[in-house]
């Protein structure tokens, strides 16, 4: 299953690359927003009028979640270090950090780069946000913040979550593959915990 998420999510990079949409973000936010605890949905069809005539939509958020047989202790150690997603993100082949602490992601075939800047980081509760500053993807405004919770002795929830803007109108491109790379992710850190 992970080798088919990650040829997937190849192919979505190559293919965003391929259709333009690998425009630079410069203006990632300099403060994380809170955590979003589900996934939002659009408003629904029946919405009082005032909230369909307010003059700007509420940026879009999303967020994954995934419960892993190791304590929160041991989760953090494999993913809190800011560029450990090469460790153990199936589509990442490098993470490097730069002199100015941004890291830059390299996709394992090369097709796609990734700038982000963490933007807020709290080891004792196991948590860090990020903000995304140029990628590929169809998105504007990216911060995301990553955390584990033990929820039981010996077993931790892991929480992806972000919200950002999607660019000329590609909103389902964008959750789409945003998805696909936190569940990408998860598949990577439950194999690395199993292994």
């Amino acid at each position: 299953m992970t080798l088919l998420l990650k040829t997937s999510l190849l192919g979505l990079g190559a293919a965003l690359v391929l259709a333009g949409c690998n425009a630079p973000d410069t203006s990632a936010p300099e403060a994380p927003a809170a955590a979003p605890a589900e996934t939002a949905a659009p408003a629904a069809p029946e919405a009082a009028p005032e909230a369909a005539s307010a003059p700007e939509a509420a940026a879009p958020t999303l967020s994954r979640s995934v419960t892993v047989t190791a304590d929160a202790a041991t989760v953090w150690t494999l993913i809190g270090p800011f560029c450990s997603l090469g460790e153990w993100h199936p589509v990442v082949g490098s993470c490097t950090i730069g002199d100015d602490g941004t890291r830059t992601i390299v996709t394992a075939d090369g097709s796609a780069t990734f700038i982000e800047r963490e933007v807020a980081r709290d080891d004792a509760a196991h948590t860090y946000s990020y903000a995304i500053i140029s990628s590929p993807l169809p998105i504007s405004d990216y911060v995301a913040t990553i955390s584990v919770a033990e929820t039981a002795p010996g077993v931790s929830t892991i929480t992806w979550s972000s919200h950002y803007t999607a660019i000329d109108g590609q909103d389902e491109a964008a959750a789409a593959a945003l998805a696909g790379i936190y569940e990408a992710g998860f598949a990577g850190i439950t194999a690395s915990l199993a292994g």
